[in-house]
This record gives C-alpha cells, structure tokens and sequence, in this order.
C-alpha cells in the first residue's frame, strides 16, 4: 500500500472547526426577504413553516431544495411539525416537477454536516433532483462538466405557476 503525505490536510481540516466571525446565510436571507424578491432570489414556493428554492448550481435542470424558515442545522432537534411540512412540500415539489418535466425518476436526500456534503451545515434543506434515462453523459464523466440547459430564470418562473396551480 502506498501512502501520500500530506501534513497540511490536518490544518485545514480542522478550520472547519472555526466559525466566522460574520456568519451569513443565503437561505435565511431568502426565508427573510419579502415575497417581491422570489424571482430574484428563485423561491418557488412558500408555506408557514417553509420554502421551495431553485439549487443555483443544478446537477439537472429542476433540482429544487425544500427549506426550514428556521435556521436549523441540526436534524435531531428539528420541530416535527416542521420536519412534517418539509415531507409534505417535498411531495407537493415532486408532484410539480413531475407535472412539468417528466422526469424519469428523482434523486431526493440531504446532506447532513459539512463532511457529508453540506455546503450550507448550519441551515437543514433537503434535495430534490428530477433524473432522465441517459442524462449523464460524458461531459460529466470525462471533463467534470455538467449541461444544464434551461435558465434558472425560466425554470423558476414556470414552477412558480405549477405551485400556485397545483397547490390552489
């Protein structure tokens, strides 16, 4: 077995350890904003206790993230009437995207932690992908590039019309 050394790894593992001194939160300023600003910052969807937003970085065109209106990064101390409304949204997204793309199937989860993938740790969301047969190809695969080809604009726009239909 070979070993590769790398001393520096242990230094910048534990700076995740650290907080900032001024921490933001792009999903709470999201929750905070008033409705007016849903476009701009592609908020789909709204209930009492949270909110449907467009992932900025898709892996596929539809990747949408159910969202707690309370900063909360940790899942064992979630409300459950919030944790119930999140299941509830995710159905209701699943429902929208599938009236609108079709998909195939979806890829639905959550990254909980920063080593699990969390790019946002201290603010729970939860992931909903729509997947195509065939929709990984070798952009992906060969130049760690991937196509999504509609706006995020005008996906948002039109999911925002889906919700407000299918949700009366």
């Amino acid at each position: 077995m070979e070993h590769l050394w790398s001393p520096w790894r242990s230094s910048y593992i534990q700076s995740f350890s650290k907080k900032p001194a001024v921490e933001s939160c792009f999903l709470c300023d999201a929750v905070s904003a008033a409705p007016k600003h849903d476009a701009e910052n592609l908020v789909v969807h709204r209930t009492e206790r949270c909110f449907v937003i467009m992932n900025r970085y898709p892996y596929n065109a539809g990747h949408l993230m159910v969202v707690p209106n309370i900063h909360c990064g940790d899942f064992g101390t979630l409300p459950a009437d919030v944790a119930a409304e999140m299941m509830t949204v995710m159905q209701l997204s699943h429902k929208a995207l599938t009236e609108m793309f079709h998909p195939h199937g979806f890829n639905m989860g959550a990254n909980l932690g920063r080593v699990a993938g969390a790019g946002v740790p201290d603010h729970l969301h939860m992931h909903l992908l729509p997947r195509w047969n065939g929709d990984t190809n070798f952009m992906p695969l060969i130049s760690e590039t991937k196509v999504v080809s509609e706006s995020l604009v005008d996906t948002a726009r039109e999911l925002r019309s889906v919700f407000s239909t299918i949700s009366g």
